[in-house]
């Protein structure tokens, strides 16, 4: 199994509404691309300027099922709406 970390720093303007937008499109992607076998989004109550603001962690059969979900339309789609808001980006692939 590969896991599959996302954690993100947004813009401070509108970033709460952006925030519920995003977590909302990344969750629609599990029933859109068979390869993402789960995703599970948090948006950080915590405040702290210091910290990431959303982490994803998503989950896949194969290092193959993850390159089908980075490359997907779809997840493609989320990416353009995600990065014009992002202001830091962290990533971490591992297999379980």
């Amino acid at each position: 199994m590969i896991k599959h970390i996302v954690l993100f720093k947004f813009k401070e303007e509108n970033k709460e509404v952006f925030m519920k937008q995003a977590k909302q499109e990344l969750e629609d992607l599990v029933d859109t691309i068979d390869e993402l076998k789960g995703m599970e989004i948090g948006i950080n109550y915590l405040g702290d300027d210091k910290m990431p603001d959303l982490s994803l962690t998503s989950t896949f059969d194969n290092k193959e099922g993850l390159k089908v979900y980075a490359t997907h339309p779809a997840h493609l789609k989320v990416v353009q709406l995600i990065k014009p808001m992002a202001i830091g980006r962290w990533v971490v692939d591992y297999e379980v």
